[in-house]
C-alpha cells in the first residue's frame, strides 16, 4: 500500500514522490512475464515426443482454443479490471501464466492441452490490467514516462527470453521441456512481486475521482509494440476530427475536493454506450478503427500458427530451428519502426487510407510468400518483414484515433476494437482452422490469411481514392467561391 498512504484522500498515491515504487514493480512484473524462452518453440514442444500430439490436434484442435477464450473472457475482465482496481486482475494474471506453465510441463493428452490455452487464453485476456493499472497511481503528467518505462520492461523481457532461448537450445543443447522450467520460474517470481504493488484507490470507471483530473485533454498513446506519446490541447487538430475538449468525461460534475465515487454497473455501461456512439460517429477514426480490427484479426492468426508453418517448412530437431532468434530480431526492428514513425510528418487525414492499402498489400505479399515458397530463411524473412509492418501501421492507427481522445475514452476504443478483432478471428478460426469446420492444412490457411490482407488493400485503396477525389473537390469549390465573397 505504500503508493496509497501519502496522498490525498481518493488520490491513489499519485504524487509525485510514490510514483517510482509502484512503477518499479509493475516493471519488474511486466519483463519477468515477458521472459519465456520457450515460447517461440512451443510447436515444436507439442510436437514432440513431450506431448506427442499429432498436427491436427495442435493447429486444428489446441490453438482455436486460445482464440475463443480470449473473446469470451476480455469483456468481463475489461469491466472486473476497473472494478476491482488493477491489483487483483494483475494476480490473476500471474497465476493464469503460472498454471498455463505448469501444466505444460506435467500435463498430458488432448484435453489437458485444450485446458492450457485456455488459461493462457486468461493471461493474455488480463493484460488489460497491466497496462492500465498505472495510470490509476500516477499523476497524469507522468503517463507518457511511465508508459514508456512500462512498455519498455515488455519488450526487453520478450527479446531476453527468446533470444536466451534460442543460445540455450542451439549452443548449450538444453531441451525444450527445460526452457518451460525457466518460462515457469520466471512467470512465478513475476507473480510473487505482484503481490508487493500498491493497491490503487481510483479507476476510471467504478471508482473514479470526482476532480478535473479526468477532464483535462492529456492524450496517452499507448502502442501495441511501441511507446508511448503524450498529447495536449494545443496539438493541431487531425483534419475531420470532432473537437472533445467540450464534451465532459464526467456528466456529475466536478468538485473542489478529489472524493472517490463508485459507480454502477448499468451507469457504467449506459455511459460506455454514449461514449461510442460519440466516438465511432466520427469518420477518420471509424476508418482507422476499421483497420486496426480487420488487420489485428489476420496478425493474431499469423503470428499464433507461424511456428506450425516453419515446421511444416523444414521439419527438424530442435537443435536447428532458430525460431527464439527470429521472434527476437522482429521485436527489435519492428521497436526501432515504432520510434522512426513517431518522427514522420505528413497529412495522415488525406494520404493516410492510401497507405493503410499500399502497406496491407505488402503485409500480403510477406504471407503469400511465407506460404508459397518453401524455404525457412524466407519463411523468417517474410515473418520480420510482415511484424515489422503491422507494428509501424498499428502505432500510426494508435496515434491516429488517441490524438483526440481522453484516457477514458481511449480505453473504450481499445477495447472495442480488440473485441472486434477477436470476433472476426474466432468466426476465421471456426471456418478455417477448427476441425469441426473445414481443418483446412497449415498451407491452404496462409493462403486465405495472404487474400485476406489482399482485400484489406483493396478495401482501403478504394476508400483513400474516393476520399482524396472528395477532398479536392470541397478545394475546389471553395476556391470558385472565393472571389464571388470578395
Amino acid at each position: 500500500m505504500a503508493g496509497a498512504r501519502g496522498a490525498r484522500p481518493g488520490g491513489g498515491g499519485g504524487g509525485a514522490c510514490c510514483w517510482a515504487l509502484p512503477t518499479a514493480l509493475l516493471c519488474a512484473y511486466g519483463f519477468f512475464c515477458s521472459v519465456r524462452p520457450s515460447e517461440p518453440f512451443l510447436t515444436r514442444y507439442l510436437l514432440g515426443p513431450n506431448k506427442n500430439l499429432t498436427q491436427s490436434q495442435v493447429f486444428n484442435e489446441i490453438y482455436p482454443v486460445w482464440t475463443y477464450s480470449y473473446l469470451v473472457l476480455l469483456f468481463p475482465v475489461f469491466l472486473a479490471t476497473d472494478y476491482l482496481r488493477y491489483k487483483p486482475v494483475v494476480l490473476l494474471q500471474g497465476l493464469s501464466l503460472i498454471v498455463t506453465w505448469f501444466m505444460l510441463l506435467y500435463a498430458q493428452g488432448l484435453l489437458a492441452i485444450q485446458f492450457l490455452e485456455f488459461f493462457y487464453g486468461m493471461g493474455t485476456a488480463t493484460d488489460v490490467a497491466y497496462y492500465s493499472y498505472i495510470y490509476s497511481v500516477v499523476d497524469l503528467n507522468l503517463y507518457q514516462k511511465v508508459t514508456s518505462y512500462c512498455r519498455s520492461a515488455t519488450l526487453v523481457g520478450y527479446t531476453v527470453g527468446s533470444v536466451s532461448g534460442q543460445l540455450l537450445v542451439s549452443v548449450a543443447g538444453w531441451s525444450l521441456f527445460s526452457l518451460n522450467v525457466i518460462s515457469l520460474t520466471c512467470v512465478s517470481i513475476a507473480f510473487g512481486m505482484a503481490w508487493f504493488l500498491p493497491m490503487p484507490q481510483k479507476s476510471l470507471f467504478f471508482h473514479h475521482v470526482s476532480s478535473q483530473q479526468f477532464s483535462r485533454e492529456m492524450k496517452v498513446i499507448d502502442c501495441k509494440n511501441g511507446s508511448a506519446v503524450q498529447d495536449c490541447p494545443d496539438m493541431q487538430r487531425t483534419l475531420g476530427w470532432e473537437d472533445e475538449t467540450k464534451i465532459p468525461l464526467n456528466e456529475e460534475g466536478h468538485s473542489s475536493q478529489k472524493q472517490e465515487q463508485k459507480v454502477e454497473i448499468s451507469k457504467v455501461l449506459r455511459e460506455l454506450w454514449q461514449d461510442f456512439l460519440q466516438c465511432y460517429s466520427s469518420r477518420p477514426l471509424l476508418c482507422w478503427s476499421v483497420w486496426w480490427a480487420l488487420s489485428t484479426c489476420g496478425y493474431f492468426q499469423v503470428i499464433n500458427y507461424a511456428q506450425g508453418l516453419w515446421e511444416m517448412v523444414l521439419p527438424s530437431p530442435s537443435l536447428e530451428i532458430y525460431n527464439g532468434a527470429v521472434e527476437a530480431v522482429s521485436t527489435l526492428l519492428g521497436a526501432v519502426a515504432v520510434v522512426v514513425v513517431g518522427h514522420i510528418k505528413t497529412s495522415w487525414a488525406m494520404w493516410g487510407e492510401v497507405a493503410l492499402a499500399l502497406f496491407s498489400f505488402l503485409i500480403a505479399a510477406a504471407v503469400y510468400i511465407m506460404d508459397t515458397v518453401h524455404n525457412i530463411w524466407v519463411c523468417y524473412a517474410s515473418y520480420v518483414v510482415f511484424r515489422i509492418i503491422y507494428m509501424l501501421l498499428i502505432t500510426i492507427a494508435t496515434f491516429q484515433i488517441a490524438t483526440n481522445l481522453s484516457v477514458k475514452r481511449y480505453a473504450l476504443v481499445f477495447g472495442v476494437n480488440t473485441f472486434i478483432a477477436l470476433a472476426l478471428q474466432t468466426l476465421l478460426t471456426l471456418i478455417v482452422v477448427d476441425a469441426s469446420g473445414l481443418g483446412l492444412d497449415i498451407f491452404t490457411q496462409f493462403m486465405i490469411y495472404a487474400s485476406y490482407f489482399a482485400a484489406i488493400s483493396l478495401l482501403f485503396l478504394g476508400s483513400g481514392i474516393y476520399s482524396i477525389i472528395r477532398t479536392y473537390r470541397r478545394r475546389e469549390q471553395v476556391q470558385s467561391r472565393s472571389p464571388e465573397s470578395h
